[in-house]
């Protein structure tokens, strides 16, 4: 036994003596992968490492040391290599480690972590790995009707069946899996679960899976309104179109209680405020116990205006001549919408909000004095605007315009215009007073110099015109509109005295002349109108001074029509009856004669070409006219394809005989804008005459009627 415990203790001093020697270790070859190893002999003697000898000659020699002395015990040994007892009283005393400052700082929410959607196996760092392809199942809609409206919205099917990870296909689901509980509670579903997983075959092909379970769907129970008594009694439980036994749906409800706060403020309650609902679910019935809560206010009555602003466009009393409201009325939300959209109108502001202001002062009938604030800011008042068009007969033609729309405050506009085309040229000066005393009222004082050249006539014409109008705009289409006023022009013309002969003479004409015109619109737009009728008539008694006074009137009546057959299709139908009476027709005036033919009357035809002509063929106009068009407007998207088929004919008669008629076909093209349609159309006449086109184009922006 103690030859064996020396032994092994010899080898272990011969392992730490190796290790501390200064020779180099030998690399030792590990046997072969080949041979087995064996299980431990206890009976075999173990071959030392190295022979006596070497062990012997391999010990470091120590100096001072016999070598034929014993050697120290192992418990000496370990004491001479421990320190002093005294050394440890000046062990410098323990300190806490410096604290990571990164470590420190509290870690970011996992939402604001950005993890790469994939990572390159090889060392390019732009290298990407291929899509992760999966397919998608969706069990559980059933009858509910709702699988439609979660595929619309569904993340999974946005994705397209494919991903950069694994990862994000999960993540895909977990947001469905959330999008159908949502869905299944806005439709009453309360007891709805959904369950996302994502499933693998052998094969490697992804399913991605949403289950659903919609539940019971519950219905309304009780239906409580908390609100202060109202006039008239029960206002906001009849505002709330919600009965007992509906669905809970979430749309219905919020669309409910969007109403009570519509109404209430239109019924004098400006200041009325919807609470939050309260729905208590009975799970045995299968019912919500509703509850809404309603501080209605005080019931106001309208009072003054005020108004406030860096840059104002003009003050209160301009304001309170727009208003549609009397004080002392009941506060009505409409006409307060009415006010705004009125001040926008103008074109002046920038910005402009009107709101109602709580006085706490006591009004007629139990009410609340309610003011209105308006908060403005007066925005650019000049603009330039341009028209551009070409005709057949009419040639090319452009209009622009300078206004200043506020130059002589409240809303007093000056105009200045220009028009220049191959046949027309012109220029005019225009004041205009907008809600001129009056709201809608709109008062015009012009004058312009012109000149027109066209196979009719050659005019030189000044004028000056004065009229009173209310008309419709693009914020306001009104259903009546009309205009008065009067006008003076002096125009020197070349006319043609002798049809049979063609001879012509340059006269001189002082004209007058009373233009009153009425308008009814019940179309559904003013630029582009797809439903409805307009009408009009204009009646104009003039007088023409030409060596004689020679009165006359002239009237024209117009009717158009619009009928939508689909959403894309619309067909509209004009005509024009148009009359001159109490005199000859050589003793008006060629440019106020009746005419037709070109791109706003019968297409297919020059401008003025229409009617009786002189030896030169060159038309002299007549006294009474007849027009009839029927257009196919079809409209995708921006675009729109026009077929129409045109009819008229100008008579030297004052009323018009409904025979000789003209016609023209043709088709179109038109570009939708903000500002209206771009209208391009080309015509032919039908059984054309010597010296009529074959063709004729028509551009310009609206359509043709």
């Amino acid at each position: 036994m103690i030859i064996r415990q020396a032994h092994h203790v010899r080898h272990m001093l011969g392992l730490l003596i190796a290790t501390a020697s200064p020779l180099p270790l030998l690399a030792q070859t590990p046997p072969p992968a080949t041979t087995p190893s064996l299980p431990y002999d206890a009976t075999q003697a173990e071959e030392p490492i190295l022979p006596d000898d070497q062990f012997e000659a391999r010990l470091p020699q120590m100096e001072g040391s016999d070598p034929a002395k014993p050697l120290p015990s192992i418990d000496s040994w370990i004491d001479q290599q421990m320190p002093s007892t005294g050394a440890a009283a000046e062990l410098p005393p323990a300190i806490e480690p410096a604290e990571e400052q990164e470590l420190a700082q509290p870690l970011p929410p996992l939402d604001s972590v950005t993890v790469p959607a994939n990572v390159a196996a090889d060392s390019d760092p732009n290298a990407k790995l291929p899509d992760v392809r999966y397919a998608t199942r969706i069990e559980g809609f059933g009858k509910t009707g709702l699988e439609d409206e979660f595929r619309d919205a569904s993340a999974l099917i946005d994705g397209d069946g494919k991903a950069e990870t694994a990862a994000m296909v999960q993540a895909r689901a977990q947001e469905d899996e959330k999008l159908a509980v949502r869905l299944f509670y806005s439709e009453g579903y309360y007891d709805a679960t959904a369950l996302a997983s994502l499933d693998q075959t052998g094969d490697g092909t992804l399913t991605a899976v949403i289950s659903v379970t919609p539940g019971k769907r519950y219905k309304l129970g009780d239906i409580i309104v908390q609100a202060g008594p109202t006039v008239p009694p029960g206002l906001v439980r009849d505002s709330l179109p919600l009965k007992t036994g509906d669905y809970i749906v979430a749309t219905t409800v919020e669309g409910a209680e969007a109403n009570v706060a519509l109404r209430l403020p239109e019924q004098g309650y400006a200041f009325a405020k919807v609470g939050e609902r309260d729905i208590l679910l009975d799970p045995a019935t299968v019912t919500g116990a509703y509850t809404l809560p309603v501080d209605t206010g005080p019931r106001g009555t309208f009072r003054k205006i005020t108004t406030s602003g860096d840059k104002q466009a003009f003050g209160a009393d301009h304001i309170e001549v727009i208003r549609r409201y009397k004080p002392g009325e009941v506060y009505d939300s409409r006409k307060v919408d009415d006010l705004r959209k009125a001040l926008v109108a103008t074109g002046l502001f920038s910005s402009v909000a009107v709101d109602p202001v709580r006085t706490n002062e006591a009004g007629p009938d139990g009410t609340e004095y309610v003011d209105l604030h308006v908060e403005q800011a007066a925005g650019p008042p000049r603009t330039l605007a341009g028209e551009v068009g070409y005709g057949t007969g009419q040639g090319f033609r452009a209009e622009g315009t300078w206004t200043h729309r506020n130059l002589f405050p409240p809303e007093g506009a000056l105009i200045a215009g220009v028009v220049a085309g191959t046949q027309e040229q012109g220029v005019s000066g225009t004041f205009r007073r907008s809600n001129a005393g009056k709201r809608d009222k709109t008062f015009q004082a012009g004058a312009l110099i012109n000149h027109q050249k066209y196979d009719a006539y050659e005019a030189f014409t000044a004028g000056l015109n004065i009229s009173w109008a209310r008309q419709s705009t693009p914020i306001f289409q009104k259903r009546w509109t009309y205009t008065y006023g009067a006008e003076i022009l002096l125009s020197n013309e070349q006319t043609t005295i002798d049809p049979a002969t063609g001879q012509n003479k340059r006269l001189t004409y002082f004209i007058g002349a009373l233009p009153v015109q009425v308008g009814y619109d019940r179309s559904d737009d003013l630029l582009n109108p797809t439903k409805g009728f307009r009408a009009s008539v204009r009646v104009s008694p003039e007088a023409s001074l030409q060596g004689n006074v020679s009165p006359y009137v002239r009237g024209t009546f117009d009717l158009t029509g619009y009928y939508p057959v689909s959403d894309s299709l619309v067909i509209a139908a004009r005509t024009r009856l148009g009359t001159i009476s109490g005199v000859s027709r050589d003793d008006v005036a060629p440019s106020r004669r009746i005419y037709a033919g070109g791109g706003g009357s019968v297409r297919g035809y020059g401008y003025q070409e229409l009617g009786p002509k002189d030896v030169n063929n060159d038309p002299i106009g007549g006294r009474s006219v007849n027009e009839f068009a029927v257009e196919g407007r079809y409209r995708f998207g921006n675009y729109g394809a026009v077929a129409f088929v045109d009819a008229g004919q100008v008579y030297n008669s004052a009323i018009p005989k409904f025979s000789d008629m003209r016609y023209g076909v043709g088709i179109g093209g038109r570009f939708y804008t903000n500002f209206g349609p771009f209208r391009a159309d080309i015509a032919m006449p039908i059984n054309r005459q010597p010296g009529e086109s074959k063709f004729a184009v028509y551009i310009g922006i609206g359509q043709a009627f």
